[in-house]
């Protein structure tokens, strides 16, 4: 295949695949990263030696390729641990450039998951965040930085760290430290890419980069506007996604319907996706009711919840037809919630039924989010205490409930499921998060009220937990 094909490929090129341009070529066995008509990102085979390569077409390749380019130079000048740039170059079909390729190496980014649900800033995450904090160090030092830095970008190799991606590295002076106010954004990015909770750790995570990097005395204070600015951004980045065809999600609208899919779980899912009412007959029965239907269900040796959002009578859909559905509505804040930091059965997949455009009934797909509810769970402590992690998973729930201003709308006892060392919320049918503080209170306010209701008002576990979860803000 020439250069210049790989626009018309596709999301998933066949590999492998030999790509050529004048006389060089490459075979790609495995693609790491693809932006269809635009970046092309995989390990190949060029002059019989593994390499990584990145090809670039379609629009705006030469200044896509200048920033590559010159963000490995920069790297390389400045002294940072990158992979050796082998080749490259730019001509009418496309560019490209050619890296070493590091065998075996992991990114900071897969060692985090691996670590991510254990309590906040334990010893594991501490020691992945200082590896991180010193090569931000070490770069701002030598007046380099990564606009875009993550923990992906940071690949460990035989006890090196590496910085990769050179199109997101800037500098101010080369070998000269970054300027306080350069260093503070940067800082920012990387802060705001973490989990919220880790906030009260930010102090502490600050001396572990001052330790390196002297220059500049900062306080955890010194991030938050920027830090917020930049979650605000990326909230609303990650929301516009969730309704598009895109990298995360494959999404198809017409007049007889709407289907959006996580891209990895497609193939999956297909059998689902194509008979629903099928799998509704041959699953568990959760719950019959009569707006909604919900059944449990192993597709692809995978437990899913497929719920049915069911319309009662044509009273009801006229109520119903001309607004986003209920599974929509539940699809997108299951992925605002999880985005947030609060836990929540990953949405797989929401199917909507259109007549001429008109929405009918809906269906959402999501992960089994556990059997044990917090009614199950704590039945043997309504005149006592359940144990301290039960309730410390209960504080960082209803702490994630303030932080975010954020409602569930419905905190009745069986929304509540414990799965993990985590409580999990389901039905986020009236799930929202605020930007109206005033109005936020009302609902937290409820939300909490309902949640004591699940015991009696004169139980010990009703007044443990009032006197425990955070009262309604002032």
């Amino acid at each position: 295949m020439k250069l210049a094909d790989l626009r018309r490929v596709g999301r998933a090129p066949v590999v492998p695949l030999r790509v050529d341009w004048f006389e060089q070529q490459v075979v790609v066995d495995h693609w790491l990263r693809v932006l269809p008509g635009l970046r092309y990102v995989g390990r190949a085979l060029w002059n019989q030696r593994t390499v990584l390569v990145k090809l670039l077409v379609g629009k705006g390749v030469a200044r896509a390729f200048r920033q590559e380019l010159d963000g490995a130079k920069t790297l390389a000048q400045a002294d940072i641990v990158t992979p050796k740039l082998l080749e490259s170059g730019c001509n009418a079909q496309g560019a490209w450039l050619i890296f070493e390729f590091l065998e075996s190496a992991e990114s900071l980014g897969h060692a985090w998951a691996a670590v991510v649900e254990e309590p906040m800033l334990s010893a594991a995450q501490r020691g992945i965040l200082s590896e991180a904090l010193g090569v931000m160090a070490h770069m701002h030092l030598q007046g380099v930085w990564q606009a875009d830095l993550h923990l992906d970008n940071l690949l460990r190799h035989q006890q090196q760290l590496y910085v990769v991606d050179g199109g997101g590295v800037e500098h101010e002076r080369i070998a000269q430290p970054l300027s306080r106010a350069r260093v503070i954004e940067n800082l920012a990015v990387f802060f705001a890419q973490l989990p919220a909770a880790l906030t009260p750790w930010y102090a502490e995570l600050l001396d572990v980069y001052s330790a390196q990097n002297a220059t500049v005395t900062l306080k955890a204070s010194d991030l938050d506007d920027d830090i917020a600015r930049i979650r605000r951004w990326r909230l609303k980045d990650w929301m516009s996604k969730v309704g598009r065809d895109c990298s995360q999600f494959s999404v198809r609208h017409s007049l007889s319907g709407l289907t959006a899919v996580v891209r990895g779980q497609l193939a999956k899912l297909q059998p689902v996706l194509e008979s629903p009412e099928e799998w509704m007959e041959r699953g568990k029965a959760l719950k019959r009711g009569g707006t909604a239907t919900v059944v449990e269900a192993v597709v692809n040796d995978q437990r899913l919840v497929v719920k049915r959002y069911n319309i009662k009578s044509v009273g009801h859909w006229l109520t119903r037809f001309w607004r986003p559905s209920r599974a929509w509505h539940s699809w997108a804040q299951g992925h605002r919630l999880r985005f947030l930091g609060i836990d929540t059965p990953q949405p797989l997949a929401v199917i909507e039924r259109r007549r001429a455009g008109l929405r009918g009934r809906s269906y959402l797909i999501t992960e089994h989010g556990g059997n044990e509810d917090i009614i199950q769970r704590f039945a043997a402590y309504v005149d006592s205490s359940p144990s301290e992690s039960d309730l410390q998973a209960l504080d960082r729930l209803f702490a994630a409930f303030v932080r975010e201003q954020v409602s569930h709308g419905d905190l009745k006892g069986h929304n509540i499921l414990w799965q993990h060392n985590h409580w999990v919320l389901i039905d986020l049918d009236a799930a929202q998060q605020h930007s109206n503080p005033r109005r936020w209170r009302q609902a937290y306010a409820r939300d909490r009220a309902r949640f004591l209701r699940n015991w009696p008002s004169d139980s010990a576990l009703y007044r443990l937990l009032d006197q425990r979860l955070p009262s309604v803000p002032a």
